[in-house]
């Protein structure tokens, strides 16, 4: 009996032992594919992650803008504004600058009216010096139809001052024309009218 336990003992060892699936061997050529596929994949995401060394492009330098061409157009050619022959007292040189109305005494109020269709250029100054020991001129734009107001020194006749004279370019394109006078004595501070038309100035006290 023992005897039989023990065979059967050993036939169902031996018959689980040929029953057991073997265990699978492992590939090495199939383990080294797997490797290096796995290696390349590192290698090539490595090198995607790490940054380039891409040159810095040249900042721009800045092109020249060229300035706007300045627009052509009709210039009026103004005249050589001259003042009349100086008396004793001083000479046409001495007078040929702007006169020094803070400097040259009381002054008077005056309206310059241009009854014209075109810009006027109106000057007017003293040829010799007053009393003050001052001369030259003054001057002014009028548009058409326009008028200014101004203050000039006063004409002071009993203290020996000369008067003034006056000229006016007038730039109506229909008409274009000059004018002038002379011997406007100003002298006292009330308002005087200059009138300024295509064929004289005229000088209209207060």
């Amino acid at each position: 009996m023992n005897r039989f336990l023990f065979l059967a003992a050993t036939f169902a060892l031996i018959l689980s032992a040929c029953g057991a699936p073997a265990a699978p061997t492992i590939d090495a050529a199939q383990v080294q594919a797997s490797a290096m596929a796995a290696a390349a994949t590192m290698v090539a995401a490595t090198q995607a992650a790490m940054p380039t060394n891409t040159p810095i492009p040249p900042t721009p330098l800045p092109s020249a803008t060229p300035l706007p061409s300045p627009t052509s157009g009709v210039l009026a050619t103004l005249p050589v504004l001259a003042s009349p022959t100086a008396g004793a007292s001083g000479s046409a040189d001495d007078c040929n600058h702007l006169l020094d109305v803070g400097a040259s005494g009381d002054q008077a109020a005056v309206l310059i009216r241009n009854n014209t269709k075109g810009q006027v250029t109106f000057s007017m100054g003293l040829g010799s010096k007053n009393s003050f020991g001052e001369c030259g001129y003054l001057g002014w734009s009028i548009p058409k139809g326009n008028s200014i107001s101004v203050s000039v020194p006063q004409t002071r006749t009993n203290q020996g001052d000369p008067c003034y004279w006056a000229y006016a370019w007038i730039n109506d394109p229909k008409r274009q024309t000059t004018v002038n006078g002379g011997g406007f004595c100003i002298n006292n501070p009330d308002k005087w009218t200059f009138d300024i038309g295509y064929d004289k100035i005229k000088l209209t006290p207060p």
